[in-house]
């Protein structure tokens, strides 16, 4: 029976369906002997499967392979020839509709097992044989619809990413105006990240923020989105002067937000458990004070001609997060640094970053010597060679996070 694509009642525009894999094909009738089908076998050397109708509704499928195998055993074109064909059908083959999407035809496929891939299936239009379908077809298709997504999946992020800069490029901005020798880095372990900066001057001073969220790539990218507006939210209600107040109440936004709060419906509860880590500074120009709070992040401190770099950890009690009090109060510090002094923040993708002989983490120690040594050096040249020192220490390993870090002299 030979199939008719045009009869097919099928919408003009659609995603794959099974149709596509449709192939024209030769029938026998479920009382046709075994003799006509190796006749047809015989004549058709490329036809590996031949199903099996009845008033053209199909029962069966005839694998070439099987049926070959059989007839070519001892007496038995003696014994099979003139009996009916359904002897070596495969009675339960694969049978499905034309319109049957390209992705529900392969769940099918995996279900019928190894049979549906190898001797290939049946395609019906209103129940009525319409042609054959085959693994290797299926597999194809498959491969390039999902190389397909792939590829507007990567567009996505990559636009996202353009998305996620511009949302940063006001801060570099602002950061130029306000510190001319300031360094600030910002590097997504994938084409967006989860970390994020954030730098605004106002008519006292100015205040910027350091932030490592929960995941990296696509998720981490949308806990940016939800941090930076809880923050920005947080600036308009309290003001830029206490960075700890600011913790604060970013904490409480994520939390609701995220339903961690305790307030989620106890039937769907809660499956969210993120937050971030994070560094707040507020200048005061009129008393040239700087504030600093941090939860798991610490402000280090090189003063001219010392010896030792000096760290004003953060509170170790993360933003956001299930087991984050939901009052839990931050502190705010006044930095009590010499003029010249060489400030830094970074977000754990420097420290943990897993490289050198060990294979351990380039950490806390070497961070500490890079700034040391480098202590009266321009906060660019001083980004400089952190990230050259990482970089020879991650060596083939690969990258583990996003890597942000902010140094300045005020």
């Amino acid at each position: 029976m030979e199939f008719n694509a045009s009869r097919l009642h099928l919408p003009r525009y659609r995603s794959s369906i099974a149709a596509d894999l449709c192939i024209a094909t030769e029938s026998v009738q479920a009382d046709d002997s075994n003799f006509a089908v190796l006749e047809l076998f015989m004549e058709r050397r490329d036809m590996m499967s031949l199903p099996v109708t009845e008033q053209q509704r199909p029962i069966g499928l005839i694998s070439r392979n099987i049926f070959m195998s059989q007839m070519s055993k001892p007496f038995y074109h003696e014994v099979y020839g003139k009996k009916s064909c359904i002897a070596f059908m495969d009675k339960e083959p694969l049978i499905v509709d034309a319109a049957m999407s390209i992705e529900d035809l392969t769940f099918r496929a995996v279900e019928a097992g190894e049979k549906a891939l190898a001797d290939g299936f049946i395609i019906t239009d209103n129940g009525v044989l319409a042609g054959v379908g085959f693994g290797l077809q299926l597999m194809n298709v498959v491969a390039t619809m999902q190389a397909e997504k792939n590829r507007q999946i990567m567009h996505s992020i990559d636009y996202a990413s353009v998305i996620q800069r511009a949302l940063l490029r006001s801060s570099d901005a602002e950061l130029r105006a306000s510190l001319p020798d300031a360094h600030l880095e910002w590097q997504p372990r994938d084409v967006v990240g989860g970390d994020f900066y954030f730098f605004e001057r106002h008519a006292g001073g100015w205040f910027a923020a350091l932030a490592d969220c929960t995941g990296h790539g696509v998720p981490g990218a949308f806990m940016t989105l939800i941090a930076s507006s809880a923050l920005s939210q947080a600036l308009r209600e309290l003001g830029h002067g206490d960075p700890a107040a600011l913790i604060g109440a970013v904490s409480r936004a994520i939390k609701t937000l995220l339903g961690q709060d305790g307030s989620a419906d106890a039937a769907s509860g809660t499956t969210s458990n993120d937050g971030m880590d994070c560094a707040f500074l507020s200048y005061d120009a009129a008393s040239a004070s700087l504030h600093y709070a941090g939860a798991k992040q610490a402000l280090y401190i090189v003063e001219p001609g010392a010896d030792a770099v000096r760290a004003i950890e953060g509170a170790r009690m993360g933003v956001g997060y299930v087991d984050t009090p939901f009052d839990h109060a931050w502190r705010s510090e006044v930095v009590d640094a010499q003029p010249g002094s060489l400030l830094f923040l970074t977000t754990d993708g420097l420290l943990d970053q897993i490289g050198g002989a060990r294979d351990i983490a380039y950490g806390k120690r070497r961070m500490r010597e890079q700034l040391l040594l480098r202590q009266g050096s321009p906060a660019s040249e001083v980004a400089a060679a952190l990230l050259h020192d990482m970089a020879a220490w991650q060596g083939p390993q690969p990258r583990r996070d996003d890597l942000t870090f902010f140094c300045f002299r005020l």
